[in-house]
């Protein structure tokens, strides 16, 4: 966004935006102060929600500005040049609220999910849209900020200012347009996908489901990875877009953490199993041996399953199990 233009605007656009983007994400501090559970009931929420992005923007904007102004200061008092464009308050605002607001709105994309209403609702959003590290649309951005940068570095002496810069941020804008467009045809294609889905597993006899995920692989958009919710189980399969799409089921079906279960009951009844299902989707308990005990794993299909803990297991301790 910087190199399609907004760069120009205002003296520290780019660092503002580099800030903006990632400021959200102050909430990983939670992870100094807590556990694993602690971070999955904590993060993409405040720092993600409505409130926030309405407040952070005027915050980074009052601190650049203020850096701003302070290096305007020790450049008139060492006789230097000020910036080659000055601080600008409203520029620097606008700025600053663009990089922010695409933070939650990038985060809605993939299957993590982000409660955009926070404080005022926890409801998670999921877009099930991109894979939470795209390396088609890190690889168009990049390139198109590359470009743009190196153009802007080649300015022609007594080249017109307004015609360089206008020619230099194109390959950025360029590569904004084309990551929108991807975006787009995966976004349909996911929800164009649970249509196909659902229809071809109960024309397989596999059974309707109560809700499904139909998320996005690394490297191929042309695969999907689908979870049915069936009510006691999940359903796990695929589904590829080729000429023809077909789905198919892997065979595999998950005993679901259903709020009616005793080990529901059993999670929720301790700190770190009311955290994990916060933020849980497609929840799912196993028992594994703790000595002369049973312990309880909990986690997510989306990332994990039987056998395959993910980043998010939360474990419940023997001596609650029994």
């Amino acid at each position: 966004m910087s190199g399609a233009g907004l760069r120009r605007r205002t003296a520290l656009a780019t660092v503002t935006m580099v800030i903006g983007a990632n400021l959200p994400d102050v909430d990983v501090l939670v992870y100094l102060v807590g556990d694993n559970a602690d971070g999955l009931a904590f993060r993409r929420g405040w720092t993600h929600g409505v409130l926030a992005m309405c407040v952070l923007p005027f915050v980074l904007m009052a601190i650049m500005y203020a850096i701003g102004q302070a290096i305007e200061r020790r450049r008139s008092r060492a006789n230097r040049p000020g910036l080659r464009i000055p601080p600008r308050a409203t520029q620097l605002l606008l700025v600053s609220a663009l990089s922010i607001w695409s933070h939650p709105l990038f985060d809605m994309l993939n299957t993590y999910g982000v409660r955009l209403l926070m404080p005022f609702s926890g409801r998670w959003f999921y877009g099930d849209t991109l894979f939470i590290v795209d390396p088609w649309v890190w690889s168009a951005l990049g390139f198109g900020a590359t470009i743009a940068i190196q153009r802007a570095r080649r300015v022609p002496v007594g080249a017109d200012t307004a015609t360089v810069m206008a020619h230099a941020s194109r390959p950025a804008r360029v590569a904004l347009i084309a990551v929108a467009a991807y975006i787009a045809v995966m976004a349909a294609t996911s929800q164009l996908g649970r249509i196909v889905a659902e229809r071809q597993a109960v024309a397989q006899g596999l059974g309707p489901s109560l809700r499904l995920m139909v998320a996005p692989e690394p490297l191929n958009p042309f695969r999907r990875t689908v979870v049915r919710d069936l009510g006691p189980s999940y359903e796990t399969g695929a589904l590829t877009w080729w000429v023809t799409p077909r789905y198919a089921a892997s065979g595999e079906r998950v005993a679901a953490l259903v709020d009616t279960a005793a080990q529901y009951r059993l999670a929720a009844s301790t700190r770190a199993g009311r955290h994990f299902l916060v933020w849980s989707r497609f929840p799912f308990y196993e028992e594994l041996p703790a000595g002369a005990a049973t312990a309880m794993r909990l986690d997510d299909v989306r990332y994990g399953g039987p056998g395959r803990a993910s980043f998010a297991s939360v474990m419940i301790p023997a001596a609650r199990t029994q």
